[in-house]
């Protein structure tokens, strides 16, 4: 979904309910009651949200936009603290085992350098924009959740362990690729070194000639070398690949996917590309925060608003700016709106690469959520909500719900001022971006909010 205007949104008024899309999927939200319970420990104190906490334009609800994931699958089973808490299958940290990995994108011998191109997106336009050195750069990701799960460390996968690319599988028994459908292009099977005993692990590729990208990578095949380099003092491991990936045949593409029982997780930073976005459709303007824009929901459920304009409206109650301390949301809208427009002129490099990192980085803590064993978020706009598309992943926030962010806090043993604090201070380093901005405004506001709630 797209929509193409001469004049850029002023998102004068935000919505933080559900969408009317929301009763017509069948999806009905926890009550306040029922959200205040689930942020608890225990059964007898249950009143963890603070009043900010339950404030909407705090922390709102999911959008529930038409073909979100919460709209196909309205009645996915929430999951409270003490649930996540008492999970039989969520792994413990412990003192042998408390350090999360990030595995660099594989590097290629030369042998094999031909497959490295694979990742570049086909067309005059990808050429364009890698002239600009629009990139996400590994450093950046691992920063970023440093500050995510403050309070555990998070450390690069060394070398010589990162894996490698390589044909070199002499005295290796290995099975041969399959060979390929009659009719259909010849496909390869690459070989991964894991600099482990197991040595190099099989990862089949497709040609897509009417893909976005020339091969594909199998995700299956990465999360089996995944398990192959998790260090013995890892608490999980996130691969990063800069290819595009599929999980099964029926795949067009795929993001990322994690086994959290296994502590593992890969994901593809290749379709979050700024370059991919005209032709993926993605609403550069109305990503978070911007996504709550009231005029934008409309036009997503029945298409009958104008997203472009500066035609200002009642708003409703509770939602204008106009509040004696603005809140987080309208704090971080303020924020976003302070930037230029990333869907109109040309946006610097630097504006462009911000946005692709926030992107991956947020992909990245997500998946290593699910390694610490939280389950998709249900109850509000979360980090940890499961997304249906790359068009939702951009509308959904950076930051956790309280729900889920108890949970963050209590397998990392981390202050949740701290741990803000931390985060603040890696978006104050990417101001060029709108999402790393915005959700640094976002913080801040979040700090003021619990600072008040402190001295009363």
């Amino acid at each position: 979904m797209s929509h193409k205007s001469s004049r850029r949104c002023s998102h004068d008024n935000l919505t933080f309910s559900p969408s009317s899309n929301a009763v017509v999927a069948g999806y009905k939200r926890q009550t306040l009651q029922q959200r205040t319970a689930a942020a608890s420990a225990t059964v007898i104190k249950a009143n963890s949200l603070s009043a900010e906490e339950a404030k909407p334009s705090t922390f709102p609800a999911p959008l529930v936009l038409p073909e979100d994931d919460l709209s196909l699958d309205p009645s996915d089973p929430p999951q409270s603290l003490r649930s996540w808490s008492r999970g039989k299958h969520r792994n413990k940290i412990t003192p042998e085992r408390r350090t999360v990995y990030l595995a660099a994108p594989p590097s290629f011998s030369p042998e094999v350098s031909f497959a490295q191109k694979w990742s570049q997106p086909k067309g005059a336009r990808a050429r364009s924009i890698s002239g600009e050195h629009v990139k996400v750069e590994v450093q950046d990701v691992l920063e970023y959740l440093q500050a995510f799960y403050y309070g555990l460390p998070v450390k690069l996968l060394p070398l010589p362990k990162n894996p490698m690319f390589t044909n070199d599988v002499d005295d290796m028994e290995v099975d041969p690729p399959p060979k390929p459908t009659k009719g259909k292009p010849e496909r390869q099977t690459l070989w991964l070194n894991t600099h482990t005993p197991a040595g190099c692990v099989g990862i089949r590729s497709r040609p897509t000639p009417k893909g976005e990208f020339s091969h594909q990578l199998n995700l299956n095949d990465l999360l089996d070398a995944a398990i192959e380099i998790l260090p013995k003092d890892a608490y999980a491991i996130l691969m990063l690949v800069e290819h595009d990936i599929y999980e099964d045949e029926e795949d067009d593409f795929a993001c990322g996917r994690a086994y959290g029982g296994s502590r593992i997780a890969v994901i593809s930073t290749a379709r979050y590309n700024p370059i991919l976005d005209l032709k993926q459709n993605i609403e550069r303007d109305h990503g978070w925060p911007a996504s709550h824009c009231e005029r934008y929901i409309n036009w997503c459920v029945d298409g009958l608003e104008e997203v472009g304009g500066t035609k200002k409206r009642k708003s409703e109650e509770g939602e204008s700016s106009g509040e004696s301390v603005m809140s987080p949301m309208h704090a971080a809208l303020a924020a976003h709106n302070s930037l230029p427009s990333l869907a109109q002129g040309k946006p610097s490099a630097a504006a462009l690469s911000a946005l692709w990192l926030a992107r991956a980085c947020r992909t990245a803590a997500h998946e290593l959520g699910h390694c610490f064993g939280i389950a998709h978020c249900v109850y509000y706009a979360c980090s940890m909500q499961g997304t249906a598309s790359i068009i939702e992943d951009a509308r959904q926030p950076m930051y956790l719900c309280p729900i889920d962010l108890a949970k963050v806090l209590n397998a990392t043993g981390a202050n949740v001022k701290e741990r803000y604090q931390a985060l603040l201070e890696f978006c104050k380093g990417k101001n060029e971006g709108q999402v790393f901005k915005a959700h640094g405004a976002w913080i801040k506001a979040r700090l003021e909010e619990i600072t008040r709630a402190e001295v009363i």
